[in-house]
C-alpha cells in the first residue's frame, strides 16, 4: 500500500491538532482560597503544625480532564526565593476525569513543619516562629507548571470553612 506525501501531511497535521498541550488558566480556575496551619498527631507531648492552602479547584474547560497536578511551595516569610516545604498532588486521575463545570476540594499542606510542646496556638508567640507564604502551581495533562497564586499563611489553626461546618 503506498501513501501519497500529502495524504501523509494531512494525517500528520491532524494528529497535531488532537495533540495540543492544555492552557492551565483556559482549562482551570480556583476560588476560595484559604490558608492555615494544620496540627498533626502529637508525638510524646511534641505538637507539630505545617502550613497549608485550601481552595475550590473548577474545570472550566469545554471537555473532561483526566490529570490535573497541583504542586505548592512554602517558604519563610521574606524567604520567597527559598523553598522551605512544599506538597504535590495527582488530584484528577484519568480513571475519574473532571468534567466541564465540575468543581473539587484541593488542600496542600507543608512537609516541613514547626513543633513544641503546649498547645498549638502558643507557637504563634513563640520567638522562633516565622510566618509563611505559599505559591501555587497546576499543571493540565502534558502541560507545563504554571502559577496561579500566591498567599501569605494565616496565624490561625484550621480551616474557617470547616470550622463552620462544626457549628
Amino acid at each position: 500500500m503506498r501513501i501519497s506525501l500529502r495524504t501523509a501531511l494531512l494525517a500528520l497535521a491532524l494528529g497535531a491538532v488532537g495533540c495540543k498541550t492544555p492552557d492551565p488558566k483556559a482549562e482551570l480556575e480556583i476560588s476560595g482560597i484559604e490558608t492555615y496551619w494544620v496540627v498533626d498527631p502529637a508525638k510524646s507531648g511534641t505538637q507539630f503544625i505545617a502550613p497549608a492552602i485550601r481552595f475550590e479547584l473548577r474545570n472550566k474547560g469545554s471537555e473532561s480532564r483526566g490529570s490535573i497536578q497541583a504542586t505548592a511551595s512554602f517558604h519563610h516569610k521574606g524567604e520567597e526565593g527559598t523553598d522551605w516545604g512544599s506538597d504535590w498532588q495527582q488530584i484528577v486521575t484519568p480513571g475519574k476525569p473532571l468534567a466541564p463545570g465540575q468543581s473539587l476540594l484541593v488542600v496542600l499542606r507543608s512537609d516541613a513543619r514547626y513543633t513544641q510542646s503546649g498547645p498549638p496556638e502558643s507557637m504563634f508567640q513563640n520567638a522562633a516562629f516565622r510566618d509563611a507564604t505559599t505559591e501555587l502551581f497546576l499543571r493540565v495533562g502534558s502541560s507545563g507548571w504554571v502559577k496561579f497564586g500566591r498567599a501569605e499563611i494565616e496565624r490561625r489553626i484550621g480551616s474557617r470553612s470547616v470550622q463552620a461546618d462544626t457549628r
